[in-house]
């Protein structure tokens, strides 16, 4: 067992009505608020109605139009000159995971004199963060329980996972029913999303037996709770579980003591994503099983034992590689059945930048370190076979 260092400061307020708390949550943090939000979803669901209303009274600013995979020009930017130029005490976020990833961004790059870049590629470290509170309406990054966060640079096809203890939300406000209205697209990517922060921590050289549990358990809840919500989108239970399996998804509690396994698939996946702008966990599910045959050997074959017969239920009496290639089939196969797209060409991505995005992965990522190492020619070949 590895030792670690573990700290949480974020404050959860969980459930049905909870937004009726945000008055006396914002009090703490002053008048002067960075209201952040996306495309608009948060109006048509009555959102932005409420939250304006619940918080009369106080100088609002509005940075609206971020976008999945959250650009750093034009919303990080745009965030940090509006709360310098309007001295903002605290941000909102009201949305999904990109839009709170990008406030967590917005929030170091306001207390930084320079480029906001430099903090976000880690060529220099934040010395403070403006506080944030979120209002989560999509169950799958789990940022409004890290302090981390992904943002994408155009032009460099960058896609960096930034991260930094000033970054904790203060304040995360979760209410499932403001899940209710997400699509069907969304809700299954968000499914993959967050099975494969699961996976991430599990697919680890060194791990404890707590540790398997909570992630075979939240596997489990995913693919059961996952389904309820994409038969039923208004079941609050399934939804309501679903969003706190997602919280606790990517914040580290389900891997204390265990050693890094380097998060491999989200390291490719960002190419992808940096490269094409496909939705995060669509990518993920394409690539994760390719992964999980690319890297299965006599010494990571007791592992994937583990994995079919905990959380698939496998047969625990058949031989080990058949156990094993069930479980690659039956994580295939349940990503196909909750309708999202399994190879590359079906998000639009053909192999013409396959060797540039493999190359990018091995340069940038460090998966020569990774639970199993990866070379660029092993990133390729995972790319090729996800096509």
């Amino acid at each position: 067992m590895q030792n670690f260092d573990y700290m949480t400061p974020t404050r959860l307020i969980f459930g049905r009505e909870s937004i009726v708390k945000l008055p006396s949550v914002m009090s703490q943090f002053g008048k002067k608020i960075l209201l952040a939000y996306g495309g608009g979803s948060i109006k048509k669901i009555g959102l932005y109605d409420r939250v304006i209303k619940l918080l009369e009274g106080y100088d609002i600013v509005e940075l609206s139009g971020i976008q999945p995979n959250p650009k750093y020009d034009p919303s990080v930017l745009d965030g940090v000159r509006l709360c310098k130029e309007h001295n903002i005490d605290v941000i909102l976020a009201v949305g999904g995971g990109s839009v709170l990833d990008c406030s967590k961004a917005i929030a170091a790059g306001a207390k930084y004199d320079g480029d906001p870049w430099d903090l976000i590629s880690y060529k220099a470290k934040a010395q403070a963060a403006l506080p944030i509170v979120d209002i989560i309406t999509l169950a799958a990054t789990g940022s409004e329980y890290d302090c981390g966060g992904v943002i994408s640079r155009t032009e460099t096809n960058d896609k960096i996972g930034y991260m930094d203890p000033h970054l904790f939300p203060a304040v995360s406000i979760l209410d499932p029913v403001y899940t209710f209205s997400v699509s069907k697209k969304q809700t299954a990517a968000g499914i993959a999303d967050a099975m494969n922060h699961t996976m991430e921590q599990y697919f680890a050289a060194d791990t404890t037996l707590l540790n398997d549990g909570f992630c075979e358990s939240m596997l489990r809840s995913l693919m059961i709770n996952g389904r309820k919500c994409l038969d039923n989108p208004e079941d609050y239970n399934a939804r309501a579980e679903m969003m706190l399996d997602c919280t606790y998804g990517c914040n580290g509690i389900l891997s204390l003591g265990n050693s890094p396994s380097g998060w491999p698939c989200h390291a490719i996946e960002h190419a992808l994503s940096a490269y094409y702008d496909i939705t995060h966990g669509e990518g993920l599910a394409i690539i994760t099983p390719r992964w999980m045959r690319h890297i299965l050997s006599e010494k990571t074959i007791d592992r994937f034992v583990k994995y079919g017969i905990n959380v698939f239920g496998i047969d625990a009496s058949l031989p080990k590689q058949e156990i094993a290639q069930k479980a690659i089939d039956a994580t295939y196969k349940f990503f196909e059945s909750i309708n999202i797209p399994m190879h590359l060409r079906d998000v639009g991505i053909d192999d013409s930048r396959i060797d540039e995005m493999a190359h990018h992965v091995a340069v940038n990522e460090g998966l020569d370190k990774a639970y199993v190492p990866l070379t660029e020619q092993d990133i390729r070949e995972i790319l090729v076979a996800s096509l």
